[in-house]
Order: structure tokens, then C-alpha cells, then sequence
């Protein structure tokens, strides 16, 4: 018996070896990386701030820290206490001061906090508010914010209240009017979204917008649901245009800090108008303008309004793209935008005149960007080869010089495979990109498993980005090639593109799917015994299709997934039914278009994954689909999360995920050359 222990023992080593010395983009490995957020810049350049998140996975928590770089990459400081919340970090417009958001001690809520940045000192509070604070602005002597009130009641009273809900024994809750939900919070329909000031040395609170008889969108809001021009003037707001909550009409609206009314600028749009920013010089506001009501890939134009003239102009109006995230230049005379451009988030300059475009970035994706002084952006840089990395980009030529050196450490030891960009012909004959991803040390003269991933949105494209949630290379690190296709849908390609599906989800995307599953069968590479599929919300949508559908994948992964067009109606988003009619009115295209009429199809094993707290595609989806492939005997797996989301981002509810899927498809597909 010690004889055969030895020698299992020692038959086992290199099993144990191979194991810690793995140098793949593991899902551990993913959660060791440091996540940097959108930076900031003082107006003359001096300071970058940004937020970096790391994770305790024994703890299962996150920790977000402020740190300072400087603009020639020699300077990388944490600036904001380790273990303490901070976000939303905003210079004073001479750059002196910090303000950010926390949640400390004794803050039952976020507050905004000040840290001078010439002379050490603590961050100290400036706010107390007890609804909390998001959305800051700092502009001219005042603190920005944004605030859920209840309308009628004081500062005192709501902390009355917020106390009350607290200890109260009722779980109830009660709505009369839509939104209830968004996406996994519910939403308070006796709560206002409202914007407030306080100065920066400190003082009273002042309300901003509550004179003016509007509230923010209910659903949503940021710091880009407003903007106060640099002279505090003015403020610009979005709210809904109209009295119906169903199908908001959000507008731009004008007032005087103030005041007592507040003027619409965009009635005679059906559609969102977005995004309100006053240019430098204080004589325009630019905003963003869709022109199809409820149709949220539409294409976004960036609008400038003459405050004087009182007049608008659109620019760039034949560019086929969207405009989402800008930035006016110093001197007023144009833009920088990060664009949805063909699978990758590029950089251009947008003139303010003339309307011209020009691209500043070509490879790889670039976030929204901050001006940092004269001609320097600065912003996140990622690829599907490394996370996000702050940079400053060069406005002339695009050139890029990196300030951070997280995660460097890591990746150094990271053997990551290779990614190439494809073209194919789909539906209709139409060309379809593709992301095609290998494993470290592919070799052409052996054969590999596919494991092909669907996008969700539907419009949304899967670009030149790193992900967390869904990592092509840690798939392909299991011994698989991964392939992202962006199907007719796809945002970045234009708006015919992205409308080709509408309202028809079915017919183009299965027809794009089924010819990039046709393309891999024809490579020499892939072995077509062994190919999988999966997707995620519209993604699981899809793949709920190709249950229904004859296809050659051994097993398939459908998370999140909009099954039954019927019952989605319960969510936050009901899909077709602004812009098309609910199912009692147009009930030809739900019937058409929904996964659960194939189901006497269904015969391919398939992973079900659903969380509770999704109110985007609510549980009941996942539930509905799981008992319809057990009824029908259909080898199939259920895995629920009752504390996640649409997505799945706790630590270790995120490892369990990927090695669930990994052992799911390692049973119909095995891993690895042959």
C-alpha cells in the first residue's frame, strides 16, 4: 500500500505543478486585477485623479481608493484612505481642491468630502445630507449634486423618515404609476431626483431644481442629466417632457439658477435628447438627440443650441454614428468624444463649426476622455489583450503615453493566446465583423473546440475591450477558440445596421449566427464535434433561438435570457412595446420573434443561469425556460443566484460562475488541441 501511495503521489506532482504554476487569464487570476476608472484632470493639467477598485475575494468585497498621477507618468499616489469608499471625484476650477464622494464613520449615507491638493490634510466633510449625494459638479464657488428628496418634507423630516423606513415592519411596497424598478434596485415613486448646491466653504443647501416644478428622469441619473454653465448662470437639465412615465419623453431644459421656471428646448423632439454641456465661453449648450422614440440604439446627434439666438444646429448629421460621451474643447471650438466606431471605441475630434470629424485613435478602445490642458486627453486605454490603463493621447496624432503600472506585475506572468478581427458574409449577404480569439500556443495543424459567445443589448457591439464578465481569453485559456460575431444589431456600424432588427429580433441575428457557426466548419482547425455556445441577455435571447433551431452545437449557455417575449412585459423594459405596441395591440410580431413557441425543439443540453435582483429580464425567465427543458427530458442545469443582478459581480458568486461553465462544457466538449 505505501508502495502505490508513492507512486500516486508521484504520478500526481505534475498534475499539482501544472496547477500552481498555471500562467493563464484564470477567473482567479481576473479578480486579482486592479480596475481603473474614469480619470479627471485639473483645468491646467497639473493633477489627474482616478479611481482604482481592487478585491478581497477571502472577504468577497471591493475597495476603491482615489490615486494622483501626473502627466509625464512619473507620479502614481493613492490620495484617498484604503478600505474607505471614494468615487466621483471633481476638481475646483483652479484646481486646488479635490471633492469626491465617501461614506464614512459616522455617514449613513455618500457625502461630499474636500482634500487640499498643494499642502497635506485630511479630506474634510462639506456635506450632510441625508438622502445622500451623487452626480457632483464643481463649478465657480459652489458644490453640484444630485439628491433623491421627498418633495414637501426637510432635511430633518427625511431623516425622520429614512429612520422610520428603516425599523418599520412592513415589507410592502406600493406603486400607482410607472417606473417601479431599474435594472436592480427598486424605485420610490414618492421620491424626487433633484439637483442641489452648497458652497464650497460650506453653508446652507440651496435647491436648484425643485423651484423650478421638474425632476430629473425617475429611472436614471447622473452627472450628465445636467450641466451649470462656468458664470452659475444657468442650468441645464434633463426631465421628462411630458406627463406619461411609461414611454418618458426626456427633454433638455434652460433655467436661471434661481428662478422659478424652467424652459423646454426640445419639444418638438419625440425622442431623448441628452448629455446638456455648456462650452467654455458660455455662449453655447451642446447636448446629444435621437430622433426614434423608443428605439434606444438610435443614432445619437451631437446638437449645439445658441443660448443668444435662442437657435439649434446639428452637427456632423451624415456621420453614421453615435455621439454618447464628449467633451467641448478649451476654446470652444469643437469636441472629443470616445466613439462606438466598428468594434472599437475610438477617440475623434468633433469641429463645432464645420461639423468634421476626425478620427484621433485607430487600434484598440479608448474611454470617455477629460481634457488635461492645451492639446492633451486624457483617458482609459484596454484591449482584449489587458485591462484598462490611463493614458494621455496626443489630439494631433493619436500618440499615447501611459501613467499607471497596475496589474503589471500580474500580467508579466500572464500567458495570454492571440485575437484577430474577421469579416463574413451574413444574412442577406451583408458583412459581418468577428472577433475570433485563440489559446496560448494555437497551432493551425491541430483541431480545436469552439466556444462561440453571443452578445447581448441587442445594440450593442462587443469591441476591441477588456471584460470581467465575460473574457474571451479566459475562455480560450480553457483550451478553446472563442469567436464574438457582431450581428446585425451591433451598434458602431451604422444606424441601418443596428435598426435591421427591428422588430424582427429572430430572422437577421439566427441568419448571422448560423453563418459564423458555417464559417468555422470550413476552418481546418475546428473540430465541428466539438462546438459550443452561450449568451447573456439579448445574448441568451439568441441562444434560446438556436435552442429551438437546428445547429451542431453539443451544449449550450443561456444566462439572463429573454425567453418568453410575453412575460417580459414584467421587467423594467418591456422591449417592442414603445415603438411597436404591446402584444394585445401587434400580437403577430411577440409570437413570431418569441424562444418559448420552438420549444417541442428543444434537444440540446443547456446551462440556465438567472439572478434574482434582475429586474432587466426578471428570474421568472430563467425558471420558465429550465422547467420547459426538464419537461421535455432535455439534459439540463439551473443555477440561481438570489443576491446578483442582470450580471454577476460578487468575487466569488463571479469564480463559481466560470468554473460552472467550464464544467458544463468540458462534459459535451472537450478542451484542448487534438
Amino acid at each position: 500500500m505505501r508502495k502505490l501511495h508513492l507512486m500516486l503521489v508521484l504520478c500526481l506532482l505534475p498534475l499539482m505543478a501544472l496547477a500552481q504554476d498555471d500562467n493563464s487569464l484564470s477567473v482567479e487570476r481576473l479578480w486579482q486585477l486592479q480596475r481603473i476608472g474614469s480619470p479627471v484632470a485639473s483645468n491646467d493639467g497639473t493633477y489627474i485623479v482616478a479611481p482604482v477598485t481592487k478585491y478581497d475575494v477571502k472577504a468577497d468585497k471591493a475597495h476603491t481608493q482615489l490615486w494622483l498621477f501626473s502627466a509625464d507618468g512619473k507620479q502614481q499616489t493613492p490620495l484617498s484612505a484604503e478600505g474607505l469608499r471614494a468615487s466621483e471625484a471633481t476638481f475646483s476650477p483652479d484646481g486646488k481642491t479635490l471633492a469626491f464622494i465617501s461614506q464614512r464613520d459616522k455617514d449613513d449615507a455618500g457625502q461630499i468630502y474636500l482634500l487640499p491638493m498643494g499642502k497635506p490634510g485630511e479630506a474634510q466633510r462639506l456635506t450632510q445630507v441625508p438622502t445622500g449625494v451623487h452626480g457632483i459638479k464643481w463649478v465657480g464657488k459652489h458644490l453640484y449634486f444630485i439628491s433623491r428628496v421627498w418633495p414637501g418634507k426637510s432635511w430633518d423630516d427625511m431623516s425622520e423618515q429614512l429612520k422610520a423606513d428603516k425599523d418599520k415592519k412592513v415589507s410592502a411596497r406600493q406603486w400607482n404609476a410607472l417606473p417601479y424598478s431599474q435594472f436592480d434596485h427598486w424605485i420610490d415613486e414618492n421620491r424626487q431626483a433633484h439637483v442641489f448646491r452648497i458652497a464650497a466653504s460650506g453653508g446652507e443647501v440651496q435647491p436648484v431644481t425643485q423651484p423650478l416644478g421638474y425632476e430629473l428622469p425617475r429611472a436614471s441619473q447622473s452627472a450628465s442629466s445636467y450641466d451649470i454653465d462656468s458664470k452659475e448662470q444657468y442650468i441645464a437639465f434633463t426631465a421628462n417632457g411630458w406627463d406619461n412615465q411609461v414611454d418618458a419623453k426626456i427633454d433638455i431644459f434652460l433655467a436661471r439658477i434661481g428662478g422659478d421656471s424652467a424652459e423646454n428646448l426640445t419639444t418638438d423632439n419625440q425622442a431623448p435628447d441628452a448629455n446638456p454641456s455648456f462650452s467654455p465661453d458660455g455662449k453655447s449648450l451642446a447636448f446629444t438627440r435621437q430622433r426614434i422614440h423608443g428605439f434606444y440604439a438610435d443614432t445619437a446627434k451631437l446638437t449645439i443650441y445658441d443660448l443668444a439666438r435662442k437657435t439649434s444646429r446639428e452637427l456632423a448629421g451624415n456621420w453614421d454614428r453615435s455621439v454618447s460621451n464628449f467633451v467641448w474643447t478649451a476654446d470652444s471650438r469643437g469636441f472629443y468624444s470616445s466613439i462606438d466606431d466598428a468594434a472599437t471605441q475610438r477617440l475623434y475630434h468633433i469641429d463645432a463649426k464645420s461639423g468634421k470629424t476626425r478620427a484621433i485613435t485607430q487600434a484598440t478602445s479608448f474611454g470617455q476622455p477629460v481634457l488635461a490642458g492645451g492639446n492633451t486627453l486624457v483617458a482609459t486605454n484596454d484591449s482584449f489583450m489587458y485591462p484598462a490603463r490611463l493614458v494621455t493621447v496626443d489630439t494631433r496624432n493619436g500618440k499615447t503615453t501611459r501613467l499607471d503600472s497596475f496589474n503589471d506585475d500580474i500580467l508579466r506572468n500572464t500567458e495570454l493566446g492571440s485575437y484577430e478581427s474577421v469579416t463574413y458574409k451574413g444574412a442577406e449577404g451583408k458583412d459581418i465583423q468577428m472577433w475570433v480569439h485563440y489559446p496560448a500556443g494555437f497551432d493551425k495543424s491541430k483541431k480545436y473546440p469552439l466556444f462561440l459567445l453571443i452578445h447581448g443589448g441587442p445594440h450593442n457591439a462587443t469591441g476591441d475591450n477588456f471584460s470581467y464578465r465575460w473574457n474571451a481569453q479566459t475562455f480560450a485559456s480553457w483550451g478553446y477558440v472563442t469567436a464574438w460575431p457582431n450581428f446585425h444589431g451591433s451598434s458602431g456600424f451604422g444606424q441601418d445596421f443596428a435598426d435591421a432588427i427591428n422588430p424582427d429580433w429572430r430572422t437577421k441575428p439566427l441568419a448571422d449566427i448560423q453563418a459564423a457557426t458555417k464559417w468555422f466548419e470550413n476552418q481546418s482547425w475546428i473540430d465541428t464535434d466539438r462546438m459550443v455556445a452561450g449568451g447573456a441577455s439579448y445574448g441568451g435571447y439568441l441562444t434560446s433561438v438556436l435552442l429551438g433551431t437546428e445547429h451542431p452545437f453539443k451544449a449550450l449557455l443561456i444566462h439572463a435570457a429573454v425567453y418568453n417575449m410575453y412575460s417580459q412585459m414584467a421587467a423594467d423594459f418591456a422591449v417592442h412595446s414603445t415603438r411597436f405596441g404591446g402584444y394585445w395591440e401587434n400580437p403577430d410580431i411577440y409570437k413570431n420573434i418569441s424562444p418559448h413557441y420552438h420549444a417541442d425543439k428543444f434537444n440540446t443540453p443547456t446551462l440556465v443561469i438567472h439572478g434574482q435582483l434582475d429586474y432587466r429580464v426578471p428570474v421568472g425567465q430563467g425558471f420558465e425556460l429550465f422547467r420547459t427543458l426538464q419537461s421535455r427530458g432535455v439534459e439540463s442545469r439551473m443555477i440561481y443566484f438570489p443576491d446578483e443582478n442582470h450580471w454577476i459581480l460578487k468575487p466569488n458568486n463571479s469564480i463559481y460562475w466560470y468554473n460552472q461553465v467550464k464544467d458544463w462544457m468540458t462534459k459535451f466538449a472537450e478542451p484542448g488541441a487534438r
